[in-house]
């Protein structure tokens, strides 16, 4: 009946209205460095099964198909699609890329540990590496990078070895940056602030040095970008609002059928 159609063009306006919020994220983090874009999965719900398929109608026969009448979709799940950023070459020394896998280590309040994969540090006034966000969360590994020390002789290897050389060419050791990997990273959870938490889907943090164990290396002078694509972004969003728009139409339909069997009661 036409109430069912109500019903099930209603969940696929609802599941659309879920994919432009996950859309418009995307589109709204297109300039955020490391920013992994994200997509809506989506399943059928339950059937009415009306007519059973298989049926024996006499001795030698049996019904080839049945009567199955769909009930609607849902969201799943969104789903963080870790693919890997391109390079913007920044040419400032603490701006650092990972290429690979593996995420920057740093504490967060209350002593948990956060993983990012954007690399905007600066030095603070301790000499720590700090994340160049809103908050300053410290790198949990941070080399001390003394103030008399300019920027611009601090180099960072492809294995995370954070060295200053000076000016009579010396090479003074700082420290050494480490980088996690997640079997599952789309299991993380997102916190904001370019900051992802471990959870139970993720799996356990494999620290290691970058270029062991998957983790990736190390880029200097390079950040991330957001792996949001503008035009596939628009395109999703074009199909999308049509297939709202469908569902809605879908809807009007239903309710004139309705009207129409309500009318022959006159």
């Amino acid at each position: 009946m036409a109430i069912r159609a109500l019903h099930t063009a209603a969940t696929g306006m609802q599941a659309m209205s879920t994919k432009i919020d996950v859309i418009a994220n995307n589109i709204a983090n297109a300039d955020t460095p490391g920013f992994k874009s994200a997509r809506a999965n989506f399943q059928d719900l339950l059937y009415q099964l009306q007519a059973q398929p298989g049926v024996q109608t006499s001795a030698n026969t049996a019904t080839p198909l049945g009567t199955q009448i769909g009930l609607g979709v849902s969201v799943s799940n969104t789903q963080t699609l870790f693919r890997q950023g391109s390079a913007l070459q920044t040419g400032n020394p603490l701006d650092v890329m990972i290429q690979g896998d593996g995420f920057f280590q740093v504490e967060l309040p209350g002593g948990a540990i956060g993983y990012t994969r954007a690399g905007n540090f600066v030095r603070n006034l301790n000499g720590e590496l700090v994340l160049g966000n809103s908050f300053g969360y410290r790198l949990a590994d941070t080399p001390t990078i003394p103030q008399e020390v300019p920027l611009g002789n601090v180099s960072i290897s492809s294995d995370g070895r954070v060295v200053a050389t000076g000016d009579d060419g010396t090479i003074q050791e700082l420290g050494q940056l480490q980088l996690a990997r997640f079997a599952n990273p789309s299991g993380l959870l997102q916190d904001g602030a370019n900051i992802f938490i471990e959870s139970a889907a993720s799996g356990p943090p494999l620290p290691a040095n970058p270029g062991e164990q998957g983790t990736g290396t190390i880029l200097q002078a390079s950040l991330e970008q957001s792996t949001t694509e503008a035009v596939t972004e628009l395109v999703e969003l074009i199909k999308t609002q049509r297939i709202f728009q469908m569902n809605s139409q879908t809807i009007e339909s239903a309710d004139e059928a309705l009207q129409v069997v309500a009318s022959l009661r006159r």
